[in-house]
């Protein structure tokens, strides 16, 4: 799954790929939004965790990650 994180006041945005499912990161994000939680942590799939101030979140993508062709082929 990828997740693309916006924060407030910074000019990239953070990309990970996650193996959590969709309706994980959505409820993670949902409580940090909330107040339940001051940060919005997440691991990524090699185990790397990244952790968000919950206030400084600008936007979060939940999408399917794009996968890159390689080599020649007909269009």
């Amino acid at each position: 799954m990828e997740v693309k994180i916006g924060v407030q006041h910074s000019p990239r945005e953070i990309v990970l790929e996650s193996g959590q499912s969709a309706e994980e990161v959505e409820r993670q994000v949902t409580e940090a939004l909330a107040g339940k939680a001051q940060l919005l942590s997440l691991t990524d799939d090699r185990g790397r965790k990244v952790l968000v101030p919950a206030d400084r979140l600008a936007y979060v993508e939940i999408g399917e990650p794009t996968v890159r062709k390689v080599g020649f082929g007909a269009m």
